[in-house]
C-alpha cells in the first residue's frame, strides 16, 4: 500500500512538473511573440517618386523621435504605381509619397489608397491641399509660374498665361511636352476655372508660340532660355531655387540670369501643386503611416523641407525658404487640386488635340 501511495504521489509531481513546464514554455513564446509584435509594430513601409537627400534626413528624425522605422522604396511615380497595383494584398507599401495632384487621384482612382481621419492632418494642411474624401494630403508646395530672361524681358511685358498666346510672343515660348503630368494638372486647372473652350484656345495658342518642340524638363526650358532658344519658360518655382542653390557655378549662373514672374495675380491667380502622401489600401501598418504623414506635415518638418528644396510649406504656421520669400507673396488658383485630377483625361485629350506634342 505504501509502495503504491508513492507511486500516484510521484506521478502526480511528475504531471504537474510538465504541466508547469508547458506553462512556463507558453508563457515565453507569448512573450517572445509579443517581442516580435512589437518590433514589427515599429516600422512604416514607404514607396516613393520622390529622391531629395532632404526626405532622408527628415525619415531618420521621424526614427528618432518615434522608435518607428522608415524603410524606402524609390522609384518613378507610374512604376511604383503599377507595382502597387500589383501586389494588391500582399503589398509591404505603407505610404505612397509622390509628386502632383494629378498622380495622387490616380492612385485613388485605381483604389490603391484608403480614407484617413486625422485632426492633426485637417489642422496642418489647407483644405484644397488633400483630397476631399482624405485619401492624400499635400506635403509641399510649388507654383508654376513664367520664367523670364532678365536682359530680354521686363516684368512689366508679363501678366497672365493667357498673355502668352498674343502675337508679340510667337517663337519665345518654351514649355515641357503635354506628356508631363505638371502640364496636365495646368491645364486641368484652367479648364476648372475658365471652362473646355477657352482652356483650348489657350492651349492653341502656346503651340502656336512655342520657340521649339517640347523637350525636356523645366530645369532644360530654363537653360534654353539662358541660351537664347526662347525667352520665356514655364516652369515650377522649385527648379529655380535648385539652379540658385546648386554646388555647380555653371547651374549658378544660370539661375541669375532668370526672373520669376507670378501671372494671373490681378484675376484668378498663380497655378499651384503638391507632392502628397497617402496611406494605401492594404496598409499593414495603418497606425504609423499616418504619425508618419502627421510628422511630415508638422511645422520643423515643412521648414526643413523648405529650407532644403525650396518647396513652399503647405502648412500655414510654417516659413518658407529665403529664396522663395525674396519672390514676394503671390495670390494662388483657389481651388481644391482634387479637381486636377477629376479633369486629367480631358486636360489631356484638348492638349492632343491642338497638336501639343
Amino acid at each position: 500500500m505504501k509502495h503504491f501511495k508513492w507511486l500516484v504521489f510521484t506521478l502526480l509531481a511528475g504531471a504537474l512538473f510538465v504541466l508547469a513546464g508547458c506553462a512556463n514554455e507558453n508563457e515565453n513564446n507569448a512573450s517572445e511573440s509579443e517581442q516580435t509584435k512589437d518590433n514589427e509594430d515599429k516600422v512604416v513601409n514607404l514607396y516613393t517618386s520622390r529622391h531629395y537627400d532632404v526626405d532622408d534626413e527628415l525619415y531618420e528624425k521621424f526614427t528618432e523621435k518615434t522608435g518607428i522605422e522608415v524603410n524606402v522604396v524609390q522609384g518613378k511615380g507610374d512604376e511604383l504605381m503599377e507595382r502597387l497595383d500589383r501586389e494588391g494584398k500582399a503589398s509591404e507599401a505603407d505610404v505612397f509619397i509622390t509628386a502632383d495632384a494629378g498622380n495622387l487621384a490616380r492612385l485613388k482612382d485605381r483604389e490603391l489608397t484608403q480614407a484617413v481621419e486625422s485632426e492633426t492632418l485637417n489642422k496642418n494642411v489647407p483644405e484644397k491641399l488633400r483630397d476631399t474624401d482624405n485619401h492624400w494630403f499635400g506635403l509641399t508646395k510649388r507654383a508654376r509660374v513664367i520664367v523670364y530672361a532678365k536682359d530680354r524681358v521686363q516684368p512689366e511685358d508679363l501678366s497672365t498665361y493667357e498673355a502668352l498666346t498674343e502675337d508679340k510672343w510667337k517663337n519665345r515660348v518654351l514649355i515641357r511636352s503635354s506628356e508631363n503630368i505638371y502640364n496636365q494638372s495646368l491645364m486641368a486647372s484652367f479648364i476648372e476655372l475658365n471652362g473646355e473652350e477657352a482652356a483650348k484656345e489657350w492651349a492653341t495658342g502656346i503651340v502656336d508660340n512655342m520657340a521649339r518642340e517640347p523637350k525636356g524638363g523645366d530645369t532644360d526650358q530654363m537653360k534654353a532660355v539662358v541660351a537664347g532658344e526662347g525667352d520665356v519658360a514655364i516652369a515650377n518655382t522649385y527648379y529655380v531655387g535648385r539652379l540658385l542653390n546648386s554646388e555647380n557655378p555653371e547651374d549658378v549662373k544660370v539661375g541669375e540670369k532668370l526672373d520669376v514672374f507670378f501671372p494671373n495675380q490681378e484675376t484668378n491667380g498663380t497655378h499651384i501643386n503638391i507632392s502628397g502622401a497617402a496611406v494605401t489600401k492594404h496598409a499593414k501598418n495603418k497606425d504609423n503611416a499616418i504619425k508618419f504623414i502627421e510628422y511630415l506635415s508638422d511645422v520643423e518638418a515643412q521648414e526643413v523641407f523648405a529650407e532644403a528644396n525650396n518647396e513652399y510649406p503647405v502648412n500655414p504656421e510654417a516659413k518658407a525658404s529665403e529664396i522663395l520669400q525674396s519672390w514676394g507673396e503671390f495670390k494662388e488658383q483657389d481651388i481644391n487640386l482634387t479637381k486636377l485630377g477629376d479633369n486629367n483625361a480631358r486636360a489631356i485629350q484638348l492638349m492632343n488635340e491642338v497638336g501639343w506634342k
